[in-house]
């Protein structure tokens, strides 16, 4: 294996570290193990950085998961510097050694997933769900694979069934059972007896409604409160999204997404294109959420922080993450008093879930709340009717006609 390239230039790679205000202890720890790969190169038949990585962890005295996950992003991050040329940036940290399911599936298994991936984009069909589809498959077949069956014609209805029933014979992944049919009905065009057969042996199971957590009209008024509280412990960024969440229902995505374009003064309106789906997305942009948006650009916000309306408030200042929505929303619900409980949902999606049920049960037509909230399809907002308790009680039948003791009722 070849390290020039690295003894010659790897100073810049420390050299950039510094500028870009990397800590010195993860700079000293680069460093460290870039003298180790120098000094043991002779003698050693390394062909990859997973060989370099294996010898160090066999020359440490440290044997713990912590040590070895931090040595695999430490040996990534040489790795992509010395081969292709590239410097870290906090966004992407390259660990050496892929865990996830796909990559440890052998080629035929893989090959199936590659398949679907390819033939599913080419129809249409959104990345998320080309990922959590090509997940649940992988995690399907990384099973079988550990096992012992290395093909397709090995997997028996027997391996199929263990894999989604328990030993009771009680259903276990439901949701992943449609997710694998997915990736098997595109892979008979690939492979149509092996796959059609695999599809033979799945489970059908049926589909329950689930009890969805919601905010009550309590927890509603006690966000309000928050709202009208200056002094509430949040700041004005923290503000300006939670509002966002409460009043627009927008997913976590798409306020992370909206740059200083989407916000159109003049008119006074949000333009932003949806992550999920892609569909352009117009909504008004009214007194509280303009005013916390501005309190925020002019009084926070770092200035040089790129085009993205909502930074991270430590540097380098990156655009937040839709996985950082939920901690501030989680901060939400902390300060308003509510939702501490153990099993209390915590997320951003209880705040869209409101937005709905609120539109609902005001006698908002139905078009108007699905283009409000995005949906390409009238389905999406089933799941919402469930929690519309206005109009459900319209429904109720009196139980008048049937005989019941007294009292039964009395509270």
């Amino acid at each position: 294996m070849d390290l020039t390239n690295l003894r010659q230039n790897y100073n810049d790679l420390l050299s950039y570290m510094n500028e870009d205000g990397y800590a010195q202890n993860y700079i000293r720890h680069i460093e460290r193990n870039i003298s180790w790969i120098l000094e043991n190169e002779k003698g050693n038949a390394w062909n990859s950085y997973n060989d370099i990585y294996k010898d160090r962890v066999v020359s440490s005295t440290s044997s713990s998961e912590g040590y070895k996950y931090d040595l695999r992003r430490v040996f990534g991050a040489i790795q992509q510097f010395d081969i292709y040329g590239k410097y870290p940036n906090r966004k992407n940290h390259y660990n050496l050694i892929k865990r996830r399911a796909y990559h440890q599936l052998i080629p035929e298994f893989k090959e199936l997933a590659d398949y679907y991936r390819q033939t599913t984009g080419q129809r249409g069909i959104k990345a998320p769900t080309i990922r959590v589809n090509m997940s649940a498959a992988a995690s399907f077949f990384l099973a079988m694979q550990q096992k012992g069956l290395n093909s397709l014609s090995d997997i028996s209805e027997e391996d199929v069934l263990s894999y989604f029933l328990n030993d009771e014979g009680h259903p276990i992944k439901t949701s992943c059972c449609k997710m694998l049919s997915a990736v098997l009905k595109a892979g008979v065009g690939w492979k149509e007896n092996e796959c059609k057969r695999l599809l033979a042996y799945l489970p059908h199971f049926r589909s329950r409604r689930k009890n969805i957590q919601f905010l009550t009209p309590e927890e509603v008024e006690m966000i309000h409160s928050l709202f009208d509280n200056k002094a509430n412990g949040l700041s004005l960024r923290d503000m300006a999204i939670a509002k966002l969440l409460f009043f627009t229902g927008l997913r976590a995505c798409d306020i992370a997404g909206m740059e200083l374009h989407s916000i159109d003064w003049e008119t006074e309106k949000i333009h932003i294109s949806q992550q999920k789906t892609g569909v352009p997305l117009v909504l008004p942009l009214t007194v509280p959420i303009g005013n916390s948006i501005y309190d925020y650009l002019l009084n926070e916000r770092p200035v040089n922080g790129g085009s993205h309306i909502f930074l991270k408030a430590v540097y380098p200042h990156d655009p937040i993450t839709a996985t950082a929505l939920w901690h501030i929303a989680a901060k939400i619900y902390k300060v308003a008093g509510l939702r501490q409980g153990k099993g209390d949902r915590r997320g951003t999606h209880l705040f869209r879930h409101n937005a709905a049920t609120s539109f609902l049960g005001n006698g908002v037509p139905r078009p108007v709340i699905i283009q409000t909230l995005g949906y390409t399809s009238p389905r999406s907002l089933d799941p919402y009717l469930h929690a519309d308790l206005v109009h459900l009680k319209e429904c109720a039948l009196s139980i008048g006609a049937f005989p019941v003791d007294e009292g039964v009722f009395h509270i």
